[in-house]
């Protein structure tokens, strides 16, 4: 029923707007501290959040609170993260401000809106048909492309760079959250 009641953008849009509102409040606790961190340790970081994800779906139980959700929330901000780090690279000490970190996260957010756009057009709205775990799965493979691209520092033949699997690994944990919300909202 949501999907008919929103579009696929603005249902994209408020996934990435409520992460935008984490990603503030996290500045305003922690500064800009992931600046600290290379890219490797992010896809490690989102690696994590992704097994646990997978754990989740196979055990179907969770003996901490946070749900399944919360791990795709942090996904999406790990791997806009990520793309900020690989833009800037990593320092040593936390070396911008909030606000031109915001700007940045706005700056791949938008980017990632406009991917998910133009692939949706082309896809034709599959995404719809597929199921969480698969979002899951190729969050995964991914991640696991990207950790083989660093092994090899970057230098590929033929694939997409890392930024490429940041952004496909952000745009499947929106389609996640949009469809673990839509299901609960059918639950009702």
């Amino acid at each position: 029923m949501a999907s008919k009641e929103l579009t696929t953008e603005q249902q994209f849009k408020d996934v990435l707007s409520e992460c935008r509102t984490l990603f503030i409040n996290k500045l305003h606790d922690y500064n800009a501290s992931w600046r600290i961190l290379r890219p490797s340790s992010l896809t490690d970081q989102i690696f994590i959040k992704a097994k646990r994800i997978r754990s989740l779906e196979i055990k179907k139980e969770a003996l901490v609170e946070e749900g399944v959700r919360p791990e795709f929330i942090g996904i999406i901000n790990y791997s806009i993260i990520g793309l900020i780090q690989l833009d800037l690279g990593f320092t040593d000490a936390v070396d911008i401000q909030a606000e031109e970190a915001v700007a940045l996260y706005d700056k791949f957010s938008k980017e990632a809106l406009t991917l998910m756009l133009r692939k949706n057009h082309d896809y034709d709205e599959a995404w719809r048909e597929m199921r969480v775990s698969s979002y899951t799965d190729f969050i995964l493979t991914k991640l696991q492309r990207i950790k083989e691209m660093e092994n090899i520092g970057g230098k590929t033949l033929v694939s997409e760079g890392i930024d490429a699997n940041y952004q496909d690994i952000m745009n499947y944990a929106v389609f996640g959250v949009i469809k673990l919300d839509e299901s609960k909202k059918e639950d009702r």
